[in-house]
């Protein structure tokens, strides 16, 4: 007996090993990252920007600030971490959706993509003398990203100020669209009529994307639930989940400072490095081509978003309003001067992006900081991603004014401050 159990002992010790050996080299289940869903949520406690930064940097997105607090989207472990923070989270309200929004109608009242597509060709064919289609490149699963140049001999790159303006790249934010091909309707109808806007399209090149995530744009409106699948980011797999945050993914201050998230589920997820998302990269490669002879053609540039009701501008990254070598005091008074007089038009809050909350790796960092772009953002009102169709030619016409005077500073943005004759000459 004696022997017979120091033999089962000695059998045991290489099984021991091997299983010791075993948890060593693989690991536990706890550890490693799984998929994690978002969900909205209210944020009471935050009240200065500081604090919000706080909040935007344990990965969740923030989508407004109201006065009963903040409205984000977050999974599971981002809401612990904003816990931890000592503020308070709770589920936000269950939002009905507007009858007119029901799959029914929903197509013929926000666009969808198929929809816009013949939007496009129809403004083109009506107006071929000032409006071109072109498509500056392929979305991860292959739709076509596509934008109207209009100016008045728009086959022909002429020396003239240029704008660049996109929306959508949010998939949720339906209103953006709209905006977009609304002032590509204004533009066209005007010419001719309009003399201002007769002006103004003989004077520039004017470039609108109205749907620069189009694979999330068609996954969000075509839901299973209404009006809805309040989907954010892009839809190219990472490890973890599906979608990077293209507002997230730009070459500049990439990941810096605490304004995105590692975490594939997040909402804010800011891929794998600068412009690993196949969206971000075609825009980015867009702005690059308009560098000619040296010279960056845009001299403005907007991202039209919803739904806080503000007018931002750069930088995101930091709380700084000037930075050496990056924007001196003359440039962020010229930003600041344009940002307060666009929201004196439309009624929205005019702020430096940081002073909502931190940011990185954005497209008016990036537009600004790497190629001197005077770069702005709307965020559309509407009170949610999802205003009912009733509210769009309201809430697309409070912001018309604003998006002229945008396309008239391409020119010179410091003729704002009044220095046009020691920058522009």
């Amino acid at each position: 007996m004696r022997s017979s159990r120091r033999l089962r002992s000695l059998l045991a010790v290489p099984w021991a090993l091997a299983l010791a050996l075993a948890g060593l080299a693989a690991p536990s289940a706890a550890s490693a990252p799984g998929p994690e869903t978002a969900g909205q949520y209210v944020v009471t406690g935050p009240r200065t920007g500081q604090q919000r930064g706080q909040v935007a940097r344990t990965g969740a997105a923030i989508n407004a600030v109201r006065a009963g607090g903040l409205e984000v989207s977050a999974v599971p472990s981002e809401v612990r971490a904003i816990r931890r923070l000592g503020f308070t989270v709770r589920p936000a309200p269950v939002r009905t959706a507007d009858p007119s929004a029901a799959p029914s109608t929903a197509a013929t009242s926000y666009h969808t993509f198929a929809e816009m597509r013949q939007e496009v060709d129809s403004v083109v064919a009506a107006h071929p003398q000032i409006a071109r289609q072109f498509v500056v490149g392929k979305s991860y699963q292959g739709r076509d990203i596509v934008g109207v140049k209009i100016s008045d001999n728009v086959a022909t790159d002429e020396a003239e100020p240029e704008v660049l303006i996109i929306a959508n790249i949010h998939a949720r934010e339906r209103l953006t669209a709209e905006q977009a091909l609304d002032y590509i309707g204004q533009l066209t109808t005007g010419y001719g009529s309009n003399s201002r806007i007769t002006n103004l399209v003989n004077a520039r090149e004017i470039y609108v994307m109205p749907m620069v995530n189009p694979d999330g744009q068609v996954y969000d409106m075509t839901s299973d639930t209404q009006p809805g699948r309040m989907w954010r980011k892009n839809r190219q797999p990472n490890s973890t989940s599906t979608g990077t945050d293209l507002n997230r993914n730009f070459a500049y201050k990439w990941g810096c400072c605490g304004g995105s998230s590692g975490n594939g589920s997040s909402e804010t997820y800011r891929g794998t490095g600068p412009e690993s998302a196949v969206e971000t990269k075609v825009l980015a490669g867009f702005v690059r081509s308009r560098v000619v002879g040296g010279a960056q053609q845009l001299g403005m540039f907007l991202d039209i978003h919803s739904d806080a009701e503000l007018v931002l501008w750069p930088f995101g990254y930091t709380y700084n309003n000037t930075v050496p070598g990056s924007m001196s005091a003359d440039e962020e008074a010229a930003h600041r001067t344009i940002g307060r007089e666009l929201a004196s038009t439309n009624g929205f809050a005019p702020e430096q992006s940081s002073d909502l909350y931190i940011t990185d790796g954005t497209t008016d960092d990036y537009t600004w900081g790497q190629q001197r772009i005077f770069s702005f953002t709307f965020e559309l009102a509407g009170g949610s991603f999802y205003p009912p169709p009733s509210a769009i030619a309201g809430e697309v016409q409070r912001s018309r004014e604003a998006l002229l005077r945008l396309t008239d500073y391409a020119d010179c943005p410091y003729r704002a401050i009044g220095k046009q004759g020691q920058y522009c000459a």
